[in-house]
């Protein structure tokens, strides 16, 4: 649970009501989930993941810097590679790197 207490949050990523239900069910969280990427953060940085209300629901380690991130939010896993050039994560952040919190309490999303 360190990546919830003790990391300020490089950026944010904001995500869609399907995303939130996959993050709460111990998914990965994946591009197309995202709706907005904010911030000027680095692959394996912290980031926040907000509701689409924008109340925070999970921090996790982000498996692309900011401007990649930006770039593939919304895609589907298999847009990713044509977007980028290479061969990518299916993950934005990968549920093993993952806290989310549910009602004030952290819960490991892989537990």
């Amino acid at each position: 649970t360190w990546i919830a207490g003790q990391l300020e949050p490089a950026g944010r990523l904001t995500v869609d009501a399907g995303a939130v239900g996959a993050l709460k069910s111990g998914k990965s969280l994946l591009p197309a989930g995202v709706k907005l990427v904010s911030g000027n953060f680095s692959r394996g940085d912290t980031v926040a993941i907000l509701s689409p209300e924008g109340r925070e629901i999970a921090r996790g380690l982000v498996a692309y810097d900011a401007a990649d991130a930006v770039r593939i939010a919304g895609l589907k896993t298999a847009e990713i590679e044509n977007v980028l050039g290479y061969e990518a994560r299916s993950a934005m952040i990968h549920r093993d790197d993952l806290v989310v919190s549910v009602a004030g309490d952290q819960v490991l999303a892989s537990e």
